[in-house]
């Protein structure tokens, strides 16, 4: 039997394109002798489809989609995931099923049975596990096909009571199959791998599982599909961050091998690699599936914008990028020829447009209320917020959208202005600590300078007071980043980071901080994920919650 692994980029809600899309791949397979096409986790819809799944006109969609879907599978069979209503009177109104489709009809259905509930997954708001099982027959082999989750309760501490393969596996089949919609973290790809590999081992069974790939607002889909032979050996990884349909071959004796390709990796890329892809495609896929073109960005001379501004012009080209330079009185000569310089290495689109008459009219309107009161931090944020001003004025009146250049460090613990530089479309850089930041820039300057070398090498600054460092205000960012991700993303007490030998005030004003900056987080735009633990969606915390803050 010759099996074909489809993984594609699906856009949520779109039936025209990811119906298409999945027959031109059916006519491909089959013409490439394909006995089988599989595609990922609820391709029909996309993943995750959210409240959308609460509208029966959608749900009813994707049925006729799948019926269109079968109609093209003569002489081919092919797996799709779709949700399909729960025909049962108790429990919830969907099953996240795929369809096992042969000779033009649905001749099975399996339903996922571990709807995961952490963080970014909600699977269980709208979806009934299942609780029956049954291999499905064809050409003579036996398949034990799964649903993304339904493979993941091997861990040590697990997370469900069962484990649908456990009750398959008592049917005698010959090769599972999983499909599945697994979003990218920079440290994903070798657990994912891990844990297929010991479902392979553990039931001796050769294991084909396929990812889908692409960005859906913070998402982000790296594809990355595998086969493991029944000793739990890696036969083949099909690419990262592409689209791609390749071909393996299951005999009579349940042994798999790869047919005209094989993209085993020599050595995992780094981290810092796999974080640049990965946003590449989400800011890409953002504008695309949204309809958007072209962007903006404040270009400050500093490393978080332009390092987003880099990211930008080879996501979208550099002519659909514009770069706004907006000089204070406290921006430094340095600041502005570093700006410069980056716009001519990348040969984006750009603008100056200095803010010091802007934020001077501002001051001279609160002079009665603000009369005999220091500078303080009300006049450092009408600077940032008069930015903001000119950045949405040129997106409404060009149709730009404004990506936001705040970094993960930042975000964590305030340090932004809101409704100036904490807005924005999609903030680009959310997820990226600024030690990483720094690590990002010289990966965009691996072949040649593209950032400007004292973009990298200055110190910090937010330059909306004299002088003005960040670390005035915060600890040295080896250390703050350490602690965020002790507290963020390991989920430790304060206890537990000071005896980690980080000082006890410096770990209590983080965590302090990082709490009270919830109400922030909560109005910025949505974070292109690209780490274990982001802010946003799979992290939710209580505005007015009182622990640690």
């Amino acid at each position: 039997m010759k099996i074909a692994l489809a993984q594609l980029n699906y856009h949520i809600g779109n039936f025209d394109s990811n119906t298409a899309k999945i027959i031109d791949a059916i006519q491909k397979a089959r013409s490439n002798g394909a006995d089988l096409v599989v595609f990922a986790e609820l391709c029909v819809c996309g993943y995750p489809s959210r409240d959308f799944l609460e509208f029966e006109e959608f749900i009813g969609l994707c049925e006729i989609s799948a019926q269109k879907i079968a109609a093209e599978c003569t002489d081919i069979a092919c797996i799709i995931g779709l949700p399909t209503p729960n025909h049962r009177a108790e429990g919830k109104a969907l099953n996240n099923s795929a369809y096992f489709i042969e000779n033009g009809k649905v001749k099975a259905i399996a339903n996922k049975a571990l709807l995961p509930n952490y963080d970014i997954f909600d699977e269980y708001r709208y979806f009934e596990p299942a609780t029956e099982f049954s291999c499905i027959d064809f050409k003579g082999h036996k398949i034990a096909l799964t649903i993304c989750e339904d493979l993941w309760n091997t861990i040590e501490n697990p997370l469900y009571i069962t484990r649908p393969m456990d009750i398959l596996i008592q049917q005698k089949p010959d090769v599972m199959i999983n499909i599945a919609a697994s979003p990218f973290a920079y440290n994903h790809d070798e657990e994912r791998i891990s844990i297929l590999r010991d479902n392979a081992s553990r039931y001796k069974l050769p294991l084909l599982y396929v990812n889908n790939i692409g960005a859906q607002t913070e998402l982000i889909f790296d594809g990355g599909s595998l086969v493991f032979d029944n000793t739990g050996k890696l036969i083949d990884e099909m690419p990262y961050f592409e689209e791609c349909v390749a071909y393996y071959d299951l005999d009579d004796k349940s042994t798999v091998s790869f047919q005209h390709r094989s993209t085993l990796r020599t050595e995992k890329q780094s981290d810092i690699a796999q974080i640049h892809r990965a946003i590449i495609l989400g800011i890409r896929d953002y504008f695309y599936k949204s309809g958007f073109k072209q962007a903006i960005l404040g270009l400050s001379g500093g490393i978080d914008s332009a390092v987003v501004c880099a990211l930008a012009a080879e996501a979208l080209g550099a002519e659909n990028v514009m770069a706004v330079l907006l000089p204070s009185r406290f921006s430094s000569d340095h600041s502005i020829k570093d700006a410069e310089d980056l716009v001519k290495n990348l040969g984006c689109m750009h603008e100056t447009i200095a803010i010091k008459n802007i934020t001077e009219a501002f001051e001279t309107t609160l002079k009665p209320q603000f009369e005999n009161l220091p500078f303080n931090i009300a006049e450092e944020n009408i600077q940032s917020r008069s930015r903001a001003v000119v950045l949405m004025a040129m997106c409404n009146k060009f149709g730009y959208i404004l990506l936001n250049t705040s970094n993960k460090s930042e975000a964590a613990v305030g340090y932004g202005t809101l409704y100036g530089d904490m807005c924005g479309g999609i903030s680009v850089i959310g997820d990226v600590y600024k030690t990483q930041v720094f690590e990002l820039a010289n990966y965009i300057n691996r072949e040649r300078e593209i950032i400007p070398i004292n973009s990298i090498v200055k110190p910090p600054s937010a330059e909306l007071r004299p002088n003005q460092k960040d670390t005035d205000s915060l600890p040295e960012y080896d250390i703050l980043d350490k602690i965020i991700a002790g507290y963020v993303e390991g989920r430790c007490s304060s206890a537990e980071i000071i005896k980690m030998g980080y000082d006890e005030k410096i770990v209590r004003k983080v965590i302090r901080l990082i709490n009270l900056a919830e109400h922030k987080r909560y109005q910025t735009p949505p974070i292109l994920r690209v780490s274990p633990k982001a802010f946003g969606m799979g992290r939710r915390m209580p505005i007015v919650g009182k622990y640690l803050s």
